[in-house]
């Protein structure tokens, strides 16, 4: 698969393109899953302090760290693209200088910041900075931060609690929010890459990714996008420039939901999939899912299914010989078995349960390589191997295939006295069996204890409340979570209930 490409080191790179004196990089799109910072100040329930507190704080730092690290032998990536970082509550007069923040705290890590050497200074810094020292303190150094600004189009409806965020180890030579209705600000960072620019855009479009009531939104946020490239490559028809982030849209959107109509994605934005198509002064746009099979397309999951939320597509001057050159089918998934990737190959998503909570992101991180070209030659392309001419997009989406019969966990499997109700069996298939308990909610008796039972499928809920009143026997296969504090078994698909 793709993402073990990540395995390769920076040397071997190095090594590989040293012939042509390149400098080989890699670019990492990461939704963090709400880091925020620990001010006490949260627009979302879920991090209020009473639920999210320093050991909250500490355990999110420290994993995205982790995440980070396993990205070129432990240096990390060049350019991280970063979304769902918290919009700081209590801003300074000034923008942070985080360079200024991460000496003044060098001599002591994230751990006794967050612990015994908290104070309010502390307690004001933004979540970025607090990412900052703990990426520093697993030796990822070198970044300059650019934070989005809060700002947001006219016609906005409410305070945008999240921003986009680049970490950069190249020179910015500028940076900007362009507001958009109703989403992050879509930052703009132009690096100096070996001398030649390279244009970062990071993104986090509108939530609902099959909503119809919520594509015009992503619309909005397209057009904000592409006017702005369309400035770029009017100046500059090969200017080299990386997309990134999460742009709620399914690579193939427009197919995947016919029901929306116009795609901020496919049909304002021209992402698309022919590969050779932005040789031409057709499409200036290749997004790099298309690299991979179609089996292999998927970065976070959503009712029994992959998604492809988070994005890197690439301008046609990254195929050509001149700046900065995209490396043919290095794009990737960075799942990491036994870290953010369970042993179903799923995201290990982010929970606050217990005291110090557990987990990464609901997504993936995607990846690709790029390295630079000496030659300055815009009218050279590219040679590719097995380039991508998809024109018919995978029409439906790629099913998460389990085993349910050898995932699942029965009673009988777990050791004498072990709690259930534990981050060791979150996210855990169990064999449930057991009498439906009474009350409003459908709900289990299990173990000794009650479980919610839910599905996202609405007419299946509806269908066991009908079949099954208090006191009937139900057999199914469920999920362990928990939602607002209470657990729950979810039932993923009819084909479940036994």
């Amino acid at each position: 698969m793709k993402w073990s490409l990540i395995a390769v080191g920076s040397l071997a790179w190095a090594a590989l393109f040293a012939e042509v004196q390149a400098r080989p990089f890699l670019v990492v799109a990461y939704n963090v899953e709400n880091l925020f910072d620990v001010d006490g100040l949260a627009g979302f329930e879920d991090y209020a302090p009473t639920t999210y507190t320093r050991a909250h704080a500490l355990t999110k730092l420290q994993n995205i760290a982790r995440v980070v690290g396993q990205f070129e032998q432990g240096r990390g990536p060049d350019i991280l693209i970063f979304s769902e970082i918290e919009a700081d509550l209590s801003p300074g007069m000034a923008p942070p200088d985080y360079g200024a923040i991460l000496a003044r705290y060098r001599g002591i890590s994230i751990a006794e910041m967050l612990g015994d050497r908290f104070d309010r200074e502390i307690g004001d810094l933004p979540a970025e900075a607090l990412l900052a020292k703990a990426l520093e303190d697993r030796g990822l150094a070198g970044y300059t931060v650019v934070a989005g600004e809060d700002v947001a189009a006219p016609g906005t409806t409410r305070r945008l609690e999240q921003k986009n965020v680049v970490f950069t180890r190249f020179p910015v030579k500028s940076a900007r929010s362009h507001p958009t209705l109703d989403a992050r600000a879509i930052l703009e960072v132009v690096v100096e890459v070996d001398g030649a620019p390279l244009y970062i855009f990071a993104n986090h479009w509108k939530s609902g990714a099959s909503d119809p009531a919520t594509e015009p939104t992503r619309v909005a946020n397209a057009w904000t996008l592409r006017r702005r490239l369309d400035e770029i490559f009017r100046a500059d028809p090969n200017a080299d420039v990386v997309l990134g982030g999460d742009f709620n849209s399914q690579y193939n959107q427009k197919r995947r939901y016919p029901q929306l109509g116009i795609t901020g994605m496919n049909d304002v934005l021209g992402s698309q999939g022919n590969e050779l198509a932005i040789r031409g002064a057709g499409p200036d746009l290749y997004n790099l899912w298309y690299e991979l099979p179609p089996a292999e397309r998927g970065s976070d999951t959503f009712r029994g299914e992959w998604g492809t939320l988070i994005h890197l597509l690439v301008s046609r001057g990254l195929y050509d010989f001149r700046g900065v050159q995209y490396v043919d089918n290095s794009f990737g998934v960075a799942k990491f078995p036994g870290l953010n990737a369970d042993a179903r190959g799923l995201p290990v998503r982010w929970s606050a349960a217990g005291p110090a909570g557990s987990g990464f992101s609901d997504h993936f991180p995607v990846f690709a390589r790029f390295i630079t070209v000496a030659d300055g030659r815009a009218d050279r392309t590219l040679a590719l191997q097995r380039a991508s001419v998809e024109q018919v997009e995978l029409e439906g989406p790629v099913k998460i295939e389990m085993d349910l019969p050898a995932l699942a966990l029965r009673l009988g499997d777990l050791p004498p006295g072990a709690a259930i109700r534990s981050d060791a069996y979150k996210g855990r298939i169990f064999l449930v069996e057991g009498r439906v308990a009474p009350g409003e909610r459908l709900a289990i008796e299990f173990a000794g204890e009650i479980y919610d039972i839910w599905s996202f499928d609405e007419p299946l809920r509806k269908k066991l409340r009908e079949q099954y009143p208090a006191g009937a026997q139900l057999r199914f296969y469920g999920e362990l979570g928990q939602y607002r504090g209470r657990w729950q078994f979810v039932i993923q698909d009819p084909g479940w209930v036994l």
